[in-house]
């Protein structure tokens, strides 16, 4: 990606080095708990906060990684291009694009969602408006996963701000009382998987405004957040952990349908494009 002379976000919170490691948890520990889960009907994330063990962090702010620190400087800097291309487009519909931190962290952290661990992968609290990610995410997107490439971790960090977008406009609200309301899991995890395809769209829809602006992409880079959004797609994640895949239980989306939202929104660059909400109940 063509980056070298964009800025980086003033929005960075790192706690690095400031303890509260895991002892014993991996990324692997994702799989071990996702079996659990279909035996037990436990949330995964529960099973992974009952494996992990803990100390207290200590919680370091630093506005600004430094120059060599250069996985850090590069999601600093897509941040940036992020708060920019949204801010862009919140303010042509008349509306605040409000920042959200992006939280560095190794092992696990605490966070308003609870404690977060690097076992779950990045993710996107709303109760404090933060998105955590521990940076050996993206070795494991590389070495376990088979989807290196800047683009790819681009993907996802955009992902997780697509998270940030629908928090500000009131969608995860309105997802969360659906599930509420929902009469079975796999209703309220159908809801779960329609609120991560759009901020796949939404991830798509900010790479091809940004790119129209900027020209940051480099031939062949779309096709490593394919490779990525395809690596971690729901069945794809469960015939590695299960040998099988269980539909009902999606809870982020196939590998096919990551895929399909994604390009939706890098071909449109269009955010009502985005909405899977609408396009569910026309297709029904």
């Amino acid at each position: 990606m063509l980056l070298d002379n964009e800025r980086e976000s003033e929005n960075i919170e790192d706690r690095r080095g400031g303890g509260g490691l895991i002892k014993g948890i991996g990324i692997g520990s994702v799989f071990l708990a996702l079996i659990g889960s279909y035996l037990t009907g436990i949330n995964p994330a529960t099973l992974l906060g009952l494996m992990e063990q803990t100390a207290p962090v200590q919680q370091v702010s630093a506005h600004k990684p430094a120059a060599n620190d250069k996985t850090a400087v590069f999601v600093s800097k897509i941040l940036a291009e992020t708060e920019d291309t949204w801010g862009e487009a919140f303010a042509a519909k008349g509306k605040e694009y409000r920042k959200p931190k992006l939280v560095l962290f190794t092992g696990s952290t605490t966070t308003a969602c609870g404690n977060g661990a690097a076992a779950m992968g990045p993710f996107y609290c709303p109760l404090d408006s933060k998105i955590y990610i521990d940076l050996s995410f993206f070795s494991e997107l590389q070495n376990r996963f088979h989807a290196p490439g800047e683009f790819a971790e681009a993907y996802v960090l955009a992902h997780e701000v697509g998270h940030h977008v629908q928090n500000l406009l009131g969608i995860s609200a309105k997802v969360n009382a659906a599930k509420q309301r929902a009469s079975s899991k796999a209703e309220a995890n159908a809801a779960s998987v329609k609120l991560e395809l759009q901020a796949d769209c939404y991830a798509g829809v900010w790479a091809r405004r940004t790119d129209s602006q900027k020209h940051i992409l480099e031939p062949g880079e779309i096709e490593q957040a394919i490779a990525a959004a395809t690596a971690i797609g729901d069945d794809t994640l469960q015939k590695k952990a299960l040998g099988y895949a269980v539909p009902e239980t999606f809870t982020h989306g196939s590998s096919t349908q990551r895929v399909a939202w994604f390009k939706r929104g890098m071909e449109t660059g269009d955010p009502a494009q985005c909405n899977i909400f609408a396009a569910t109940r026309r297709s029904n």
